[in-house]
């Protein structure tokens, strides 16, 4: 990665690297891009691996030092009210 004040870019190797983690990094030029790229790529992962996004979260926090963040679920009713599932 290359950085210039807040500017940065990413060589076409780093590229290709992030891309074969399912990240796409192509574009990014400043620290919002990349937290858009990660935002994207987690909801990504909560849709279609959210084993894998858990494994992750795990990781990171015991890295860290603190405990994961309680894991948020949606429940939906058999009875909707107003003709919209329950969520909490």
């Amino acid at each position: 990665m290359l950085r210039a004040g807040k500017s940065l870019r990413f060589t076409p190797d780093e590229v290709d690297e992030f891309r074969s983690l399912g990240l796409d990094f192509e574009g990014v030029r400043t620290q919002d891009d990349i937290e858009q790229a990660l935002a994207a790529w987690a909801g990504t992962l909560a849709d279609e691996r959210p084993d894998l996004l858990d494994k992750i979260v795990s990781e990171m926090a015991k890295v860290k030092g603190v405990k994961p963040p309680a894991r948020l679920t949606t429940v939906v009713s058999d009875a909707p009210s107003a003709g919209s599932p329950r969520q909490s």
